[in-house]
């Protein structure tokens, strides 16, 4: 009896190997210091840009290892921290507040792997560096926005239904409806009855007024709506904007943890975050007197918003459409060769758009930008105080029924049509956020972790080596070069997985790996040995010896990997990392001390007539 494995399982172990030391090879090549160059909203990045940071380079004498512009940033990769600190001076100082200036880390993989998708392994904020933001959500706002937008949608119902109203306004977290005639105060409670779940109706017929009041649990339930979708959001504009691995996850009732690894510069961060652009579109008052509205007489129904290009905008109170309802936005020119921005919106925005603009054919269509900026101060609630920024960007003409796709001009430049389709893909806030606490993490400190984690690892690698080559032999050597394999493995899918970012909980899982890894070959070549004592050949010894301890090293591998997925499942943060390693090196050292192992075994021992095994 010889024990052979068939040519494609030899194919498959050495195919396997081969990708994962491809994949983990680029950690290998580390980072570089750079300074990152992106372009505010009224501002672009281009060539001329990237000539005048060459230029400034020279001044101070640093000479940068490449220069690269892409997607509308400049990316200068330096040799060293401090050339790295005086090129970001410099350069913020030669192009002013109009650029943002970031401290980065840029991933110093070769031209070669990159093209083959190889890229390293995602680091975490305590391995990385970055900065870490605590967040306040302004539940003022979010509950403005949010019974804004029911009070616009009960003027669509009442439409819908034929019932004629003189007002709908909001009043606090209140929606009061004033129909017109007494007969149709019966159909309004209906229909507002069946339509709003979680509202209290107040009826005053008398007064023919009917108040919407939401409920204590409806408010709460609001507040943990706007919560979640500033989570997602958040979540969908840092990694619109390109930074790796974010971690954005709620914290209390009104609070965001964001963490942004390799993120060195705190201005570029809240530059990402802190943006809270979003978009309404109103009809034009133009059948009122601009003029008359700007000495103090704005007529009912009306408010008067300024024009980017001078002078002010008359517009009608009631919001057609938000933001909210944009589910893509793409930058690019008009027929004129004008920047403008494309926007497609959902099924509902779609209908909204096309009921507001059928009845409007030929009359002006605003779209006014809103942005929120925290004044720092805080009221007598202790809620954030946030100065609301308006301006009309764009007044056109409806020429025909809209629907769910149309299109912006107006905008003063490219990279401002680009950089608000961005934000308008990657979504508006629900409220406003106001950062309450930031840190940052160094690279330094976290090159510190990173040694002290390779230490551990080292360490606990070359004493399981040394045991296993002491006490097993020949056949120990096969059991480390399978552990050497198994952390090429870890290394190589971590690398590959897109959401799987090593931290320094995920180092100590990958120390606890090493001690397990060799516990499946421990069994094996023990089952060996009692099979070599039990009169066995040296091949029926390595045959049963392999049969036999499958089951036990398959329920205890199992049973470890059910209580890591747990964790992964319930924990939060340093948890998780560590759950990542875990399950990763449990599969992947089942593998190799399984398989791997008997591949080399059978290749070494297994086809030729023996009399004694080094075990």
């Amino acid at each position: 009896m010889l024990n052979k494995f068939p040519l494609w399982k030899n194919l498959m172990v050495i195919v396997i190997l081969a990708v994962a030391a491809v994949y983990a090879l680029p950690n290998l090549y580390g980072e570089d210091y750079a300074v990152q160059v992106s372009a505010t909203r009224t501002t672009v990045v281009d060539t001329q840009v990237m000539g005048q940071v060459e230029e400034t380079l020279k001044e101070i004498d640093v000479t940068p290892k490449a220069m690269a512009l892409e997607d509308g940033q400049l990316l200068v990769r330096l040799s060293s921290d401090s050339e790295q600190l005086r090129a970001r001076e410099a350069i913020l100082q030669a192009l002013g507040n109009d650029y943002i200036v970031a401290l980065n880390l840029a991933p110093a993989t070769p031209d070669w792997l990159e093209a083959m998708g190889a890229t390293p392994m995602k680091l975490g904020l305590d391995l990385r560096g970055g900065v870490h933001f605590l967040m306040e959500v302004d539940m003022n706002e979010a509950m403005r926005k949010i019974v804004g937008q029911m009070r616009d949608t009960v003027r669509l119902d009442l439409r819908e239904e034929r019932i004629r109203y003189s007002s709908v306004e909001r009043d606090g977290n209140d929606v009061v409806v004033r129909v017109r005639k007494a007969e149709d105060f019966a159909d309004a409670v209906r229909v507002l009855d069946r339509a709003y779940e979680g509202f209290v109706l107040i009826e005053d017929e008398a007064a023919q007024k009917i108040t919407l009041r939401m409920t204590e649990a409806k408010i709460a339930e609001t507040k943990d709506y706007a919560i979640s979708q500033n989570v997602t959001i958040l979540r969908n504009r840092v990694n619109e904007l390109g930074v790796a691995e974010p971690v954005v996850q709620r914290q209390g009732a009104d609070r965001i943890v964001v963490q942004l690894p390799g993120v060195q510069d705190t201005a570029r961060a809240k530059e990402i975050l802190g943006a809270t652009a979003t978009l309404e579109f109103r009809l034009v008052d133009d059948e009122n007197s601009v003029r008359e509205a700007e000495q103090g007489r704005v007529p009912f129904g009306s408010e008067m918003y300024p024009n980017r290009n001078g002078g002010n905008v008359l517009l009608k109170e009631e919001v057609i459409l938000t933001g909210d309802h944009i589910v893509n936005a793409s930058s690019g020119f008009d027929e004129n060769q004008r920047p403008q921005v494309n926007i497609s919106l959902d099924g509902t925005g779609g209908e909204k758009m096309s009921l507001a603009t059928r009845d409007n054919v030929g009359k002006p269509m605003a779209t006014l930008f809103i942005e929120f900026k925290a004044t720092g101060e805080r009221d007598a609630n202790d809620n954030i105080v946030f100065e609301r920024h308006e301006e009309v960007i764009n007044v056109a003409t409806i020429q025909a029924r809209l629907g769910s796709s149309f299109r912006i001009t107006g905008l003063d430049s490219p990279q401002e049509a680009q950089n608000l389709a961005l934000l308008l893909r990657a979504g508006a806030l629900i409220a406003p956020i106001q950062i309450v606490e930031e840190r940052t993490v160094g690279p330094s400190l976290g090159q510190e972790n990173i040694e002290m984690g390779m230490q551990a690892i080292i360490w606990g690698f070359v004493l399981v080596l040394g045991f296993m080559v002491m006490y097993y032999k020949k056949f120990g050597m096969v059991a480390n070069l399978a552990l050497a394999s198994n952390l090429v493995l870890i290394v190589g899918v971590m690398s590959l997985i897109p959401g799987a970012t090593l931290t320094l909980p995920g180092m100590a899982g990958i120390v606890l790996t090493v001690g397990m890894a060799v516990d499946a070959n421990v069994l094996i070549f023990e089952r060996i040995r009692e099979e070599i004592k039990a009169n066995r050949s040296p091949q029926q010894a390595i045959h049963h010896g392999y049969d036999s301890a499958l089951s036990t090293i398959a329920d205890a591998n199992i049973t470890t990997l059910i209580a890591a997925i747990i964790l992964f499942a319930v924990g939060t943060g340093p948890i998780k990392g560590f759950a990542v390693t875990l399950a990763i090196g449990i599969v992947t050292s089942m593998f190799t001390s399984i398989v791997g192992t008997r591949a080399v075994i059978n290749a070494v021992w297994g086809g030729k007539r023996i009399d004694k095994l080094s075990v």
